[in-house]
């Protein structure tokens, strides 16, 4: 079985992309989205039931944003640790993990 170790270089590669972009989304999110009480109108139903709800969606956002960066860097170290085990048998199998030696003891 031959496993091309370039694509699993390249899908850390294209990981690192993505969470790095997801970083504007992190700080928007967190920081960018800020709406103040009372900055619909005041004292009506709707207003407060608005607020609430953009509340309710920013902090929806900002834990989907979190979960995919945790899974992203689980993704990432596992196919970092897959690409190792590959390399490893690759090398085994290529130069003997007996060194040269023969199975008899010769």
């Amino acid at each position: 079985m031959r496993v091309d170790l370039s694509e699993l270089e390249e899908t850390v590669r294209k990981l690192n992309r993505v969470k790095s972009a997801m970083g504007d989304s992190v700080t928007k999110s967190k920081y960018n989205t800020f709406l103040p009480g009372g900055a619909l109108g005041a004292e009506f139903d709707e207003e407060r039931d608005l607020t609430k709800a953009h509340q309710e969606m920013k902090k929806h956002i900002e834990e989907v944003v979190d979960y995919l960066n945790i899974v992203i860097d689980d993704f990432g170290t596992n196919t970092k640790k897959a690409h190792g085990k590959y390399q490893d048998a690759e090398h085994d199998a290529k130069y003997g993990m007996d060194g040269g030696r023969s199975g008899s003891g010769n």
